[in-house]
């Protein structure tokens, strides 16, 4: 029996220079703004939320960020993104107890054409004390991950990945998981293709059952795996704030299914990813019970608890 055949077992159940009344009468956008620039002078950008039409934000560029850096991190869907969560409903700036004066754009990684990180610093006032938040933000946008659980003679396998992470120097034992083009949000889609590209298993959108779903609503269904990073300033440790984190939500998927013995063998080592993408990737596949030990990978743990706590309130089809 080939994996690429296993049987489906779960479903997915202008710039604008106008008054303040002017701005109220109109229809509200986004935001508005303005840009200039000067050989001697910092690359600037002033913009107006509607949250605070009467204090426009000053976007900043620091120094080595080029014109076209600049302008390509203020118009990425990762920074209006930033933006739009600020006024959500959970949003820091809803309730006006909270200002946001100025970002300083620190830093732009591009993918080929494509926006890959953004770090900047956004000085956040609290209005009744006039203490600004720590808030420096390294931008990655969001990213789904996939728990593959295999059953085979008795025994149920979770499907894990061995790849080069730089930044902790180590080989790291991880779920499937890959970064979502924010412009598109194809949740699923995203999900399958990094399922294929690195273990070579191929699901289709019928496989998919997406526990973050069963988050409360108030959460947005995502999980934030690293929202804050602690500064080693004495100020800000003793008070127990933080200096800044990432922006990364992560959607949690769960695939399950049933297949022979000989699937497991020829999945266990079996060398995947993109070579051309610096992808240097070898399939593990691990008895479940042994799961929550074997690595040190938030994603496998989060998955572990969604998964767990979502089965045992009756959340999942029986079959899982």
């Amino acid at each position: 029996m080939s994996l690429l055949s296993v049987p489906k077992s779960l479903l997915l159940g202008s710039p604008l220079s106008v008054s303040i009344l002017n701005q109220i009468r109109k229809k509200r956008r986004p935001f508005c703004s303005n840009m200039s620039s000067g050989s001697s002078q910092p690359l600037t950008h002033s913009l107006t939320l509607p949250t605070q039409l009467d204090q426009p934000i000053q976007i900043i560029a620091a120094p080595g960020v080029s014109d076209s850096q600049f302008r390509t991190a203020i118009e990425s869907s990762l920074f209006k993104q930033w933006l739009k969560n600020l006024e959500s409903q959970n949003g820091i700036l809803a309730t006006g107890s909270f200002l946001l004066k100025q970002v300083l754009v620190q830093g732009v990684d591009m993918f080929g054409q494509r926006m890959g990180f953004l770090k900047f610093k956004a000085d956040i006032f609290n209005k009744e004390t006039g203490v600004k938040i720590p808030g420096v933000v390294f931008a990655r946008g969001p990213a789904v991950t996939v728990l593959i659980l295999l059953d085979s003679e008795g025994e149920t396998y979770a499907v894990l990945t061995e790849q080069v992470r730089v930044p902790t120097g180590r080989l790291v034992l991880e779920l499937p998981a890959g970064m979502l083009d924010a412009d598109k949000g194809d949740l699923v889609g995203t999900a399958v293709r990094e399922v294929e590209e690195e273990t070579g298993i191929h699901l289709t959108l019928g496989d998919m059952v997406d526990l973050t779903a069963f988050l409360d609503p108030s959460t947005g269904g995502r999980v934030f795996p690293s929202p804050i990073s602690v500064n080693v300033d004495n100020h800000y440790a003793m008070t127990g704030q933080a200096q800044g984190g990432c922006d990364e939500e992560i959607s949690v998927f769960l695939y399950r299914g049933c297949v022979g013995k000989e699937i497991i063998t020829q999945l266990q080592g079996k060398e995947t990813g993109l070579r051309e993408a610096g992808e240097l990737i070898k399939v593990h596949v691990v008895p479940y019970k042994k799961l929550w030990r074997i690595t040190a990978d938030a994603k496998v743990l989060m998955a572990i608890a969604l998964y767990e706590m979502a089965k045992g309130n009756g959340l999942l089809p029986l079959k899982t």
